[in-house]
């Protein structure tokens, strides 16, 4: 077990800001799995996800003098760092253009494999309980949450892909997080 183990949020945010190897060990030992589920949501493939998760705890590392305790949780600051690292990726054009220049079967696949790991990535995506949580919001707000958060939707791209009006979209994403928000103060 950790020396650092049960270490309060502030003195960990410290250490880190200190650049202390062992306050970043144990960030990384008790949050990898759960950054890596975000990014595995995001990324298709698992190659890429272990790439890009490398790419998340070095911008934690570099960039954790940016951290405000003020404006939230370390634990949630991390989250948007992965997210936008797996989105950036994802959109890249190397990604792209690799997605492009792939046969068909190779697409083909990756679809069938992204399928049948579905359940592992909801697992590591389940590693706060968030997937649970996200099953409680209405199938509405859900699917406007998963498309935003996790596939990189901007609110006019869900609207013409659910076919549905730019207002609805604002109306019941605003919706959805102020559910989420309930269910997470629930939660804890």
């Amino acid at each position: 077990m950790s020396p650092l183990h049960n270490l309060p949020e502030e003195t960990l945010i410290l250490l880190l800001k200190k650049k202390n190897e062992q306050a970043f060990s144990y960030l990384y030992d008790n949050y990898a799995d759960a950054l890596y589920g975000v990014v595995c949501r995001i990324v298709a493939s698992t190659e890429h996800a272990e790439e890009v998760i490398q790419d998340v705890f070095v911008k934690i590392w570099k960039h954790v003098d940016l951290f405000d305790a003020e404006k939230g949780r370390l634990y949630t600051w991390m989250i948007n760092i992965a997210r936008n690292t797996a989105l950036d990726y994802r959109k890249s054009k190397s990604v792209v253009n690799e997605m492009k220049n792939q046969p068909l079967s190779n697409i083909v696949n990756t679809e069938e494999e992204q399928d049948q790991s579905d359940s592992e990535q909801h697992t590591k995506a389940d590693f706060i309980g968030f997937r649970n949580i996200l099953d409680k919001l209405k199938p509405e707000c859900r699917i406007l949450i998963e498309m935003a958060y996790y596939e990189g939707y901007t609110q006019q791209e869900i609207a013409e892909q659910l076919d549905v009006p730019l207002g609805t979209v604002k109306t019941r994403t605003k919706a959805a997080f102020l559910q989420l928000k309930q269910l997470l103060k629930d939660y804890r």
